[in-house]
Parts: C-alpha cells; structure tokens; sequence
C-alpha cells in the first residue's frame, strides 16, 4: 500500500537528525519579566490521559512519515459545548464533564485509537480514528449513537452543522455523514501532491458552506448538504527548485468573520477572500503551520517562527508584532474579550494585550505541552496538555 509522504510543517531536517536546538543553534526564547495586569485562575483541573506519540520520529505537534504508518497525535483538541466539556486521549478514552464545576459527567472507551480530535454540537459528540472509525455518542448520555467508517485515518476533529457530520481523512477527502445513522451524504476530494505537510486542517462551517483548505494552497468553499464544490481560490502559489521548498499547503483551519474567509499557508502566503464568490479581497507573504484568530478588527496569527501577529483584517496590514516566544512551539492564538491566549512547549499559558501585543499575564499547567490552542469555554477557556491533564481557566 502506498503511502502519502509527510514532513514535519516546521523543521524537516531537523526531525530527522532528531535533535532541533543542537543542531541549527536555535533555542526557545526565555520568558520575559513583565508587569502583570490582568490575572489566571484555574477553575478545576482532571487527567484524562497522555496523548504519546507514535511516529519514528516527532516534534512536538507533526509525525514524519516516509512508507510508515504513524498516528496523528497533536490536536486532541477538547470541545465544549454549552453545558459540556469532552477531552479524549489516543488510547479510545472519552470523558465528559460539566462545564461549569468540572464535575464528571460520564466516561467510555470506545474501543480504538483516536486520531482527530473530539468535535461536539447538536447534542452528541463525535471522534475520529486512525483506521477511519467515526463513532457519535450521545452527550448527556455518552450512549453510543452510531459508528461508522470513512477511508482512512481521520485527521481533525469531525464538525457538526445542520445534521451532517463532517470528516476529513488522511487520503484528501472530506465527508459528509448523517448525523441521524451515519449514512454518507457526501464525498469530496482532490488530487493531491507526492509531499506535503501533515497538518490538523480541520473544516470550518458557516452559512451552509464548508470551508476547508488544501495541499499546493487551495481554499474550497463545498456545500454543506450536497457537497458540490462552490469555489476554490489561492492562498498560495508552489515555488521553488526543489519538492520541499515548493510545499505550500494549509494546514490549518480557515476563520470566518463578516464579510471575509481567511486562510493561511505553510512556506506560503495569508490571503483574505469573499466568503460567498471566493474573489481575492488581499494577501500578503507569511507562514505558519498553526493557524490563525479574528476578532473585531484584528486578525491575528502565529507563524512558523513563532511570532505572533497582529493585523488589520481588512487590509492585511501589521498592527503589531511580538517575537518574545520564539522556537517555544506556541499554539494558534484565541482571541478571548480583551485578551490573545497563546501556549507553548513548556505548559505555559500567556495572555496578551489585543490591541499591542504586550504580555499581561501567564500561568503554568503541569510543565508538559499544550499542543492545540485553547478554547473558549463560558467565560474562560480549556486547554489540554500532552500529559493528559485538562484545565479549565478564566482570566480577569
């Protein structure tokens, strides 16, 4: 069976030596001193389980991968809904709790290994696994409701809009399922290149339009309900003499705000387009293997350098721009009220000032990574560390 080659999104030759810091020189920022103005506050705190790795070789968030089978281990990103909070772990494990005091809701074992991520909505909750297992459960419940297989590993977490369940898998495809029986509504899928990036681009969901990106820097707007493709766009032009350099994909999910959908590459570029024609409303020269936040007037992103961004979303134009958790392999931002979260290597949290930048408060978990941004839960947030603790946070 053949496989698709992946590379890791940031440092290809760095993972296979395995060792980053020794040999490029480069070595994760040290965390500034700063004057706090604003405070963390750990609601409640459970272990729901290690998420290890199962690759040859690894760096923090994306398995290398060259004819050998590996799991997806980096965004078992927890979903909350307005009464729950659901973490899984690789294992199968699935716990469920409440929102607001933390306390256990229910617990299962679904019996495989959990690849994409935990996705919740419209009363259940749903999982994907390495061997194209997409099991719904009931939320109140934990009742398994229907398990279904699509074609291969799923790669994020599945999404729920308007009775259909959406998938995205390993082999480029994404489908639509019934969230009634699991029955296959829909199928779309695209050729792909010989190399690309192994990502966690999860699908965004707006309006009835599925937003989804892809290899080479393609962004797709497909129908909700019949899966026919609306439009595809650029975000990134392939350049370069070598397949390496000329790997250019999004992997990461695309943001939906207003009047604009917003998608970045990897080696590539940030382009803003028409949510409804998908025309080119403007573009500009980063990268980032992370993804991206909008909120009010600002889009913000973290790129592969691990600066974070902060731009003027109309225009693309920086607002402001901080560099001081350089190579600490920080999340994707959340932009939370007043405040941008970000995570880093280390289980640290920090919150920054929306409107420059500046750090305002930071708070350690248990000293493991926080490999998927956090998530907005009530009036606070969760995250998921790679030691399996999950912590429910506000910050005020």
């Amino acid at each position: 069976m053949k496989f698709r080659r992946y590379i890791v999104a940031l440092f290809m030759l760095v993972i296979v030596t395995g060792c980053a810091s020794d040999k490029t020189g480069l070595k994760p920022a040290l965390l500034v001193n700063f004057n706090p103005t604003a405070k963390f506050d750990i609601r409640w705190q459970h272990t729901v389980g290690f998420l290890r790795p199962r690759c040859l070789y690894h760096d923090q968030s994306i398995c290398v991968h060259q004819k050998v089978r590996t799991v997806n281990i980096n965004i078992l990103q927890p979903a909350v809904t307005a009464e729950s909070v659901i973490a899984a772990n690789v294992i199968g494990e699935i716990q469920c709790f409440d929102l607001g005091t933390g306390k256990s809701r229910w617990d299962i074992n679904n019996g495989f290994t959990i690849s994409g991520g935990v996705g919740a909505g419209s009363g259940v909750v749903v999982v994907g696994g390495d061997k194209g297992e997409v099991a719904v459960y009931e939320e109140a419940t934990g009742k398994l409701r229907w398990q279904s297989k699509v074609s291969s590993e799923v790669l994020s977490s599945p999404r729920i809009s308007d009775g259909v369940v959406v998938v995205r898998t390993e082999d480029g495809r994404i489908v639509g399922l019934d969230l009634k029986d699991g029955k296959r509504l829909w199928l779309y899928e695209r050729a792909t290149p010989a190399l690309v990036a192994r990502g966690n681009a999860e699908v965004t969901i707006r309006n009835g339009i599925v937003y989804a990106g892809f290899a080479a820097g393609k962004l797709s707007a497909i129908g909700l309900h019949n899966g026919v493709i609306v439009w595809e766009s650029s975000v990134s032009q392939p350049h370069g003499n070598t397949e390496l350099e000329r790997i250019s994909d999004i992997i990461s999910p695309p943001v939906v705000a207003d009047s604009q959908v917003c998608a970045v590459a990897f080696q590539g570029r940030l382009g803003c387009f028409d949510p409804d024609q998908g025309g080119a409303l403007w573009s500009r020269d980063v990268s980032s293997d992370k993804g991206l936040s909008i909120s009010r007037k600002y889009l913000f992103l973290s790129d592969t350098s691990d600066t974070i961004l902060g731009l003027d979303k109309l225009s693309g134009s920086t607002y402001w721009k901080n560099d001081q958790l350089a190579v600490r392999k920080i999340t994707a931002p959340l932009a939370l009220e007043n405040y941008l979260l970000v995570a880093d290597f280390e289980g640290y949290v920090h919150a920054l000032n929306r409107d420059d930048g500046s750090f305002v408060a930071r708070i350690s978990t248990d000293g493991s990574a926080i490999r998927s941004r956090p998530v907005v839960a009530g009036d606070g947030f969760v995250v998921q560390t790679s030691n399996g603790s999950l912590y429910s946070i506000v910050i005020h």
